[in-house]
């Protein structure tokens, strides 16, 4: 029998921004054995989708043309695959799909099980989507590469957090908070109070010159750099660093994957690492949690409809975005 049609959102080819996006009529898919199909009622949009179709991993991603961006969805279950045992028709979830699928930026989207978690009735559809990409970079950056405990627990850690307004960055200044760390934060001028209320101890505008340093206001010396922004070079970093410290890159190039290996050949304790994401359910499932729980809030800068998803893709490569881009359909 013929699949249903639905509204998405593809572009054909490398390139193009906002403008090579285009709004199609596709059947809906379906799930495989260990998917499901949602109703999608919100996606996020993250900046690493743009750099796909601009081509930074080509010929890797996509893996083919034309191609539905988007990884980060919320909506509802509305069928199941044979082999998913943990979901049924109904079930309201968040999940974040492979960047090689994708496939969010539609009115229906499927999902791997082992990447879909349950979302109550308090955490909102925009809220939920916002969630997986950046809240799961920021949570595996803190937890697993800079050692933070979010109990609580464990010697005071100084933590520098740059563009700590954007995606990843406002939820890394609130998850970091939750362990035992002093947070320094950059940010524009028009943020600082923002990031501020987000629990940062002490806030830097990125244009003054102590900003530009990334000088910490009260002298500290940083152990972990989450680094979100982009183009500050290790020099800047180098004696801001305690004597083990280590700056943990969200979006390496090739100037930092240089600097990456010199300081690995030379046995440096102070190091540049560039982070790559591996996506866990357990740890989605805690994030939605805290979120329920009042403890870590989504920021959400701008919402648009999936026929005007454009707008939004223009937003994210714009760069300036505080907190996170939602398309809803």
């Amino acid at each position: 029998m013929a699949r249903k049609l639905m509204h998405a959102v593809q572009y054909f080819g490398y390139g193009g921004g906002p403008s090579g996006l285009k709004y199609v009529e596709v059947p809906v898919p379906i799930p495989k054995k260990d998917e499901l199909l949602l109703k999608v009622e919100a996606t996020s949009i993250n900046p690493f989708d743009c750099r796909i179709q601009k081509g930074v991993l080509r010929p890797f991603l996509p893996r083919k043309f034309p191609h539905i961006p988007g990884t980060d969805v919320a909506g509802e279950v509305v069928e199941v695959g044979s082999g998913v045992k943990s979901f049924k028709a109904g079930d309201k979830v968040l999940a974040t799909i492979y960047h090689s699928d994708g496939g969010g930026l539609a009115e229906f989207a499927v999902t791997k099980e082992r990447l879909t978690v349950s979302r109550s009735a308090e955490v909102s559809a925009a809220e939920a989507a916002a969630l997986p990409i950046a809240g799961l970079t920021a949570h595996q950056v803190l937890t697993q590469d800079a050692g933070i405990n979010l109990d609580g627990s464990g010697p005071q850690k100084n933590i520098l957090i740059t563009a700590a307004s954007g995606g990843v960055g406002h939820y890394a200044v609130q998850l970091a908070k939750l362990g035992n760390t002093h947070v320094t934060a950059t940010c524009g001028a028009r943020n600082i109070d923002f990031v501020k209320s987000l629990g940062a101890d002490e806030v830097l505008d990125y244009k003054t010159p102590d900003g530009a340093a990334l000088k910490s206001p009260s002298g500290k010396k940083y152990d972990a750099v989450i680094h979100c922004a982009r183009d500050i070079p290790w020099s800047t970093f180098e004696p801001n660093l305690s004597a083990n410290g280590k700056v943990f890159d969200l979006t390496p190039g090739p100037g930092a994957m240089m600097t990456f290996a010199v300081k690995k050949l030379t046995f440096s304790k102070k190091q540049l690492l560039p982070v790559l994401l591996i996506a866990k359910g357990e740890n989605l499932d805690y994030l939605v949690k805290l979120v329920k729980e009042g403890k870590l809030k989504t920021v959400i800068d701008s919402k648009h409809s999936l026929s005007k998803a454009e707008d939004a893709w223009g937003k994210s490569i714009d760069g300036h975005a505080t907190g996170k881009i939602i398309v809803e359909p």
